[in-house]
């Protein structure tokens, strides 16, 4: 086993340069924007030429509720792709972009790891293409368009009382959470408080990704609402007259991102919408560009499958008309225990009695997928070196139970070698036939779409809202908003909006305290618990122990 770390193990590897790579795949090079030897765009023209084209498989990859042990979501999607590869498949696959504010925090990058990982990792952790970058951009020419329309004589009557609009950055910066700008004078604008949210939390990331061309882009663009008049009516970025521009600064990050593997599988990383505030998915640009070009498409959700992958399917998959031909759950020994109540210290000892307790989060998540979503599924254990045979034929013994085989994955030491078990177990499975199901219907109201995903997905005992979130409810039913889908922002850590109660809390109540509709990306956000759209920094963030040298080799990004 390499004692390598992941840095070590990406720049050690030797890249196809991207023009081999995009032939290999199939793209032909008028298609190609290099950025450099290693990472292009791709024209988003290769769409509309491929249309009549067979798409692939779809293989969706979520995972349990996220712990601090770790599951290796991104690193078993990676190894699985290079499986696939290894079984003579032509396999894609397709990821989101990590922002800023997780590589410098707490989480780290998302590149994958170990032997399963995309490169180059260090520029796809920290400016890539400029994505992120541009997002950000289009974010805040909104805000300051709408703010020079309000100095300038607000002919739209907007509430400074009443803006949605926040400005945002790619940073955990909780110092700007809510601040009070237009200070100084009257020439330096009009007093008002105002809020940062991070980047990957705006709506704007999230029409990116759910955009299926720039005419749509535009259009989603111009429907958001930025805040209301004193009349209690919506204003739009339309009525701002901001679509053009925005969409301006957009063109170039509306294309999809094609890098490689390690063991040079193709790779669209594209779009990074977080699934704990936003949809959590890649673009669908992205995702329908590599069914075009291989046999099976391998793409992840944000974190478990109570949030990536429901909004997956009740978001992503509504608005592109897609569905998974299989869903890969992710899981490790160590995770599963950690639910049983076992301390972070003490994971790598061997506990059926933990691992027993653990177990019915996963088993929560299985039934999730294969009852409710309608789905085959498969669980991968992402394998360490101190989890036992006795460990792990529990997990097999209980999800054979619930008619799911298991595959273990040691795709983090050994690549695609060692996501052969569970590429042969995809490739069966998507072969087999199934509807999909989603959790409840657009066009039931506000409330049941929230009790729907709250009972059937998380278990909860009832939903209530809070006296904000019930008045905004009344809101944006009566403007004619109560069809669209529902983006639940809450916390990753529980299946509950308590990050708290660990494994498969019961009895519990969801607290909705904020209604907001996303009219651009086409879904209404309910705000849970105490989630924050901004994260702040840890008390040692990863950034303490980043470096490069003279030579500009970057350490310790992983």
């Amino acid at each position: 086993m390499s004692l390598k770390s992941d840095i070590q193990i990406a720049q050690a590897n030797e890249m196809k340069e991207i023009y081999e790579l995009a032939k290999e795949a199939g793209i032909d090079e008028k298609y190609l924007e290099p950025y450099g030897k290693y990472k292009a765009k791709i024209d988003y023209s290769i769409l509309k030429d491929k249309e009549k084209e067979k798409n692939g498989k779809l293989i969706l990859v979520t995972a349990i509720t996220p712990t601090p042990a770790g599951e290796g979501k991104t690193t078993t999607t990676v190894g699985l792709a290079d499986g696939l590869r290894k079984l003579g498949k032509k396999s894609f696959v397709t990821l989101r972009e990590p922002s800023l504010g997780p590589v410098f925090g707490v989480k780290g990058g998302a590149a994958g790891g170990g032997y399963a990982q995309v490169v180059p990792m260090e520029d796809i952790n920290l400016h890539f293409t400029g994505d992120i970058h541009a997002v950000g951009a289009a974010n805040n020419l909104i805000a300051a368009i709408m703010d020079n329309h309000i100095y300038q004589g607000n002919a739209l009557g907007i509430d400074v009382r009443k803006i949605t609009w926040n400005r945002c950055m790619d940073m955990n910066d909780r110092q700007l959470r809510n601040i009070t700008d237009g200070l100084g004078g009257k020439v330096n604008g009009v007093p008002r408080e105002d809020h940062f949210d991070i980047t990957v939390a705006s709506e704007i990331m999230a029409i990116l990704c759910l955009s299926k061309d720039m005419d749509d882009l535009k259009d989603r663009i111009s429907k958001v609402v930025v805040g209301y008049s004193f009349k209690d009516e919506p204003i739009t970025a339309g009525e701002l007259k901001a679509q053009g521009a925005i969409a301006a600064l957009l063109k170039d990050a509306l294309k999809p991102n094609l890098v490689q593997t390690l063991e040079h599988t193709p790779a669209f990383i594209h779009g990074g919408p977080f699934a704990n505030i936003a949809h959590g998915c890649n673009s669908i640009m992205a995702t329908r560009t590599a069914l075009k070009l291989s046999d099976y498409v391998v793409t992840e959700a944000g974190f478990g499958a109570d949030l990536g992958a429901e909004k997956f399917i009740d978001i992503k998959c509504r608005v592109a008309d897609l569905r998974p031909n299989c869903v890969v759950i992710v899981a490790s020994v160590r995770s599963l225990k950690h639910h049983g109540g076992v301390l972070k210290e003490d994971l790598s000892k061997e506990n059926p009695e933990a691992l027993a307790k653990g177990l019915p989060n996963l088993l929560q998540h299985v039934e999730n997928v294969t009852r409710v979503y309608g789905l085959p599924t498969v669980v991968a254990i992402n394998r360490f070196p101190t989890d036992t045979e006795e460990e792990i034929s529990l997990i097999r013994e209980k999800c054979n139970e619930l008619s799911v085989n298991v595959a273990l994955s040691e795709v983090w030491e050994k690549g695609g070698e060692g996501g052969r078990e569970l590429a042969e177990e995809v490739v069966r499975l998507c072969e087999t036939e199934s509807k999909m199901n989603f959790v409840y219907e657009t066009d039931s109201a506000i409330l049941d779409k929230i009790k729907s995903i709250a009972t059937r997905v998380y278990r909860a005992k009832d939903v209530v809202l809070l006296p904000n979130a019930q008045k905004q409810m009344e809101q944006l039913t009566a403007l004619g908003y109560s069809k669209l889908p529902v983006c639940m922002a809450k916390t990753q850590y529980s299946f509950s909006d308590d990050p708290s109660l660990r494994g498969t809390p019961k009895d519990f109540v969801v607290s909705i305290r904020n209604l907001k509709v996303s009219a651009g990306a086409g879904f209404i956000v309910a705000l849970t618990g105490d989630i924050m759209t901004l994260p702040g920094l840890p008390k040692v963030p990863a950034a303490e122990s980043i470096d490069v040298d003279s030579k500009g080799k970057i350490t310790g990004l992983f």
